[in-house]
């Protein structure tokens, strides 16, 4: 549907009766699963740490002498570093005229006796629809997001997402191959070879995969009793693997050909607050005449915390539309002729 740029009028926001529905995706699991916009944790500085790393040496077995012993090995220290993250600025504008609310009686459209226009509030829906888009705004860059570090203020910041975090370290090519136990497989053992936690594991995907992955586990999930569990009260579908059990979620924002395993324990959207403000706010904004003008501001970025906790596959194959071939008609008298014709044209 067409977004309406500038102020809302009378006259390009007309009012229509009959149940309202949106036209576009909204569900956000992810972000539901992490805290929600309501959730999370604050920082005062718009960069802050995911995580501080260190390694161990090699395991080796030693060998030291009792005479050797005597004499103290020389000093060896474990060195650490921090890997960070931004907020990013989301903010949105709602204008509306005088005449625009005034006009709640005024209907366009198929109007039958009795009927009231819905929404009842210009102003409180549009409101409403902002907060939806901003969630998935958040959820598209926790997920898609590409970090941008701000050095001006000219400059945006752009939190970092799960995918462009999972590339770095545990991540397998599809190369237009369809999604296989093995491809699956290989990227727990990757995982598990680069150390991750395994505590809280969900399977992130689009429409086409979740069901490729329904039917290689099919006997796991079965459709009659699917196993389920609650994340951060959502409903997902569980399977367990190797290493771990795992939860399976559609999220309508991860691309088609791509799937990911993330550890939701250790993920969390950060807020940065306004002073007086709060994290998440509304305010109104001058005014210059007939309108009332509000806008929605806020500063959140995604705690993912070290990229070894995640995995990722990219470039699946992925669903199209195939032409059915039509069946062969067999006549019984002329079966015989007829299926030779079609071995032919074949």
């Amino acid at each position: 549907m067409p977004q309406v740029t500038g102020i809302g009028t009378v006259w390009n926001l007309p009012n229509y009766a009959g149940e309202l529905f949106a036209a576009d995706k909204s569900q956000t699991p992810f972000l539901s699963m992490i805290g929600g916009l309501s959730g999370g944790r604050q920082t005062e500085n718009f960069e802050f740490p995911t995580a501080v790393l260190y390694d161990y040496p090699e395991a080796a077995q030693p060998e030291i002498s009792e005479q050797a012993s005597v004499t103290a090995p020389e000093s060896s220290l474990t060195t650490r570093s921090q890997e960070s993250n931004v907020v990013q600025i989301h903010q949105e504008t709602v204008e509306l005229t005088y005449a625009k609310m005034s006009n709640t009686g005024r209907m366009s459209g198929l109007n039958t006796a009795g009927q009231n226009p819905n929404p009842a509030t210009e102003r409180d829906w549009q409101i409403q629809q902002k907060l939806k888009k901003i969630a998935r705004d958040v959820e598209f860059s926790f997920i898609q997001g590409s970090y941008a570090r701000s050095t001006a203020s000219n400059v945006a910041n752009k939190t970092r997402g799960l995918i462009e975090l999972a590339k770095t370290v545990s991540h397998i090519q599809g190369e237009d191959a369809a999604v296989s136990v093995d491809l699956l497989k290989a990227l727990y053992l990757e995982m598990a070879n680069n150390g991750a936690y395994f505590d809280n594991m969900v399977l992130l995907c689009g429409a086409y995969q979740k069901q490729a992955i329904t039917s290689l586990y099919e006997k796991q999930l079965s459709y009659n009793t699917p196993a389920s569990r609650s994340v951060g009260g959502m409903s997902i579908t569980e399977l367990e693997t190797d290493f771990f059990k795992m939860g399976i979620v559609w999220d309508r924002f991860v691309p088609e050909d791509t799937i990911i395993i993330a550890d939701v324990a250790h993920c969390a959207p950060v807020f940065q607050a306004v002073p007086g403000k709060g994290v998440l706010f509304e305010e109104p904004l001058a005014k210059t005449g007939a309108s009332e003008r509000v806008q929605l501001y806020g500063q959140i970025g995604l705690a993912h915390g070290p990229a070894f906790l995640h995995g990722v596959i990219t470039g699946l194959k992925t669903g199209k539309a195939s032409q059915a071939v039509p069946p062969v008609v067999t006549d019984p008298e002329q079966g015989t002729e007829q299926q030779a014709k079609a071995a032919a044209k074949k």
